[in-house]
């Protein structure tokens, strides 16, 4: 909004925007009817609080109208195609793929009927320790599906307000999270990760397990009311994908509603393949190197997978490849050499210390 116009352009501009807006109709009257308060407000004369009073409308307008109420994405309803993209993107993990495809596979038996049932419970929930594919399982659940993807942390979440925004007399007041994520993501059907589930914090857990029952239950979500937009949402579009290191911190209501896919740790031999055909070459590329700039032999990766003994998943492996390409990045740089080949003779020069 330009706040160098006068109020009265202000006001008109908003209510273009409202026009624009494909709202429901209940909806876009209440939005009009504050618009003509405030219009109102304004010809009485009192500036200052017709400032203040339109600061509020104009923020509640922007957001209202950026709602995707009625926009959503075409859903790519091919089960082969979701298996290859689950391929690609990870290495293993049969038992979990096949669970994930055989949850699809209900998904999209529901969308191809044309029953208008929205995505019904359980809700999947990847469990597994820190680096195992928890989170890149859900990016590649969105890519099958050909759906806009948003994740929504709650490692450390101590209000429910955070997740369903805050009244509008409260000052400094926005939507919650979700709307946001919904928001940003512009499609009612977008796919929505609930991260790390059990790391919400003690004192908000009650509330914040109570919001996630509304949530996930199909019965309540196709009225899910953000406390700051004031007026129901249909979340039942949204594929809702969660995670969590374990299953302690999580609510017994919240559960029933979860399928729990316990995520397994990576072999040493597993890990090797992960990092030669997954993980190197996009990291090499990200550092701007080449292939023929940055090389490792076949003999090293049983020392690179494990410089500080056991992890159970890949997060560690990534930062070590990272250290190694950073390091071979600033030699290129310096003009120190023009390409490094990584032996069992020099793979110590290039193993971050930790």
């Amino acid at each position: 909004m330009d706040v160098s116009l006068p109020l009265e352009a202000q006001i008109e501009k908003l209510e273009e925007k409202v026009k624009e807006a494909q709202l429901p109709s209940d909806l876009l009257e209440r939005i009009q009817e504050e618009i003509s308060l405030l219009r109102g407000s304004l010809k009485e004369g009192s500036s200052g609080g017709s400032f203040v009073n339109f600061e509020n409308v104009a923020n509640y307008v922007n957001w209202v109208t950026s709602i995707p109420f009625s926009r959503q994405t075409k859903d790519i309803l091919d089960i082969n195609l979701a298996k290859k993209v689950l391929d690609k993107n990870h290495y293993g993990l049969s038992n979990v793929k096949n669970v994930i495809l055989e949850y699809l596979s209900s998904l999209i038996l529901n969308m191809k009927t044309g029953v208008d049932k929205g995505v019904r419970a359980p809700i999947l929930c990847l469990v597994g320790l820190v680096g195992t594919g928890k989170t890149t399982l859900a990016y590649s659940i969105a890519e099958a599906f050909g759906r806009n993807f948003e994740r929504i942390p709650f490692g450390g979440m101590g209000d429910a307000s955070d997740l369903r925004g805050k009244s509008r007399v409260s000052p400094d007041a926005t939507p919650g999270i979700l709307i946001k994520s919904i928001i940003k993501a512009q499609s009612k059907n977008c796919v929505i990760l609930l991260d790390e589930l059990d790391r919400v914090t003690e004192e908000g857990k009650r509330d914040i397990m109570g919001v996630l029952v509304e949530v996930l239950d199909p019965e309540q979500n196709k009225y899910f009311v953000d406390h700051y937009i004031d007026y129901p949402f249909d979340l039942s579009k949204v594929l809702f994908v969660a995670t969590a290191n374990n299953t302690t911190g999580i609510a017994t209501a919240v559960l029933d509603r979860l399928q729990l896919i316990q995520m397994p740790s990576y072999s040493d031999e597993e890990k090797i393949v992960i990092a030669k055909n997954y993980l190197l070459t996009k990291i090499r590329n990200e550092a701007g190197l080449s292939e023929s700039q940055l090389s490792i032999n076949e003999d090293v990766w049983p020392g690179i997978i494990r410089p500080l003994g056991f992890d159970s998943g890949i997060r560690s492996l990534q930062r070590t490849i990272e250290g190694i390409c950073r390091k071979v990045a600033r030699m290129i740089v310096e003009g120190k050499t023009q390409s490094v080949q990584i032996t069992n003779e020099n793979v110590k020069e290039f193993l971050t210390t930790q």
